[in-house]
């Protein structure tokens, strides 16, 4: 199948896998690739038909997302749904987040993994209640989790007994940004290891975050990373979301993680 998403307007469209190049010919040769702007579903006899399935998939997913949302309302559970790309370290930005907290009993993990109990295993270590959603047992293996999923995740956990909730979606830097799971916010983190282009390469997951965490800061004396570039990109396709630069390997930069979270709290 595709790949589909939606514009900022809630329409949606697929991406086929067809290959049209067109060249320019006014005054000379231009070798630049020509965006399809519309997705090309000439590969598919269904195309038309897969097109409604899949916004009636959207559909479904956000009212289920906001039946997640209004529970967690009513238990009083702030929900922040982290995403990130695979290894960009989210799993230790939520150990350094549990190490830092009174009581991390009160805080509730739902862990999005293709396969494996690993990082579930680490947050349960820490003290924080999780439960353990594998994308491969009954869900296709998918590379995101959406509101049913979730909703499957929450009826495990005792949401009177928490006060905050993340959900550390699988590690992708396109699908997890498309799928309302029902949180109150969604904050990224990326490492300076990607690169500074990634915000105009994957503009949908940089555009629908209310933070990123810009991680792995120990290692700018050695990398070509520029920084303000990097802000300037992110600025670009988010204008005025706010950033927080750590090293959540060293603990740096997490005092300032800590207060946006309590601002959130409020």
């Amino acid at each position: 199948m595709g790949r589909f998403h939606r514009h900022d307007d809630d329409t949606g469209h697929g991406h086929g896998h067809g290959h049209g190049h067109e060249h320019e010919h006014d005054g000379g040769h231009s070798h630049e690739p020509e965006a399809d702007l519309h997705g090309d579903h000439s590969g598919y006899a269904t195309g038309a038909d897969r097109i409604v399935v899949l916004e009636r998939i959207f559909d479904e997913n956000d009212r289920r997302a906001a039946e997640n949302r209004e529970r967690l309302d009513r238990a009083g559970v702030l929900t922040l749904n982290l995403m990130s790309s695979p290894g960009a370290g989210k799993t230790t930005v939520l150990e350094r987040t549990l190490a830092a907290v009174p009581d991390p009993g009160r805080i509730g993990i739902i862990e999005g993994d293709i396969e494996t109990s690993i990082d579930a295993d680490r947050l349960s270590a820490v003290g924080a209640r999780v439960s353990l959603l594998n994308t491969a047992n009954g869900f296709g293996g998918e590379c995101h989790l959406d509101a049913p999923m979730v909703a499957n995740a929450l009826d495990r956990l005792d949401l009177e007994g928490l006060d905050l909730l993340f959900v550390e979606n699988v590690g992708n830097l396109v699908c997890p940004a498309e799928f309302d799971v029902g949180a109150h916010r969604s904050v990224m983190v990326y490492a300076i290891t990607e690169g500074e282009e990634k915000p105009l390469k994957y503009p949908v997951m940089f555009r629908a975050v209310d933070a990123v965490i810009v991680n792995k800061m120990d290692l700018l004396p050695h990398l070509d990373f520029d920084l303000e570039l990097f802000e300037k990109n992110l600025q670009t396709v988010n204008p005025g979301v706010e950033t927080i630069q750590v090293s959540a390997r060293t603990g740096t930069g997490m005092d300032a993680w800590l207060a946006w979270l309590r601002r959130a709290e409020r």
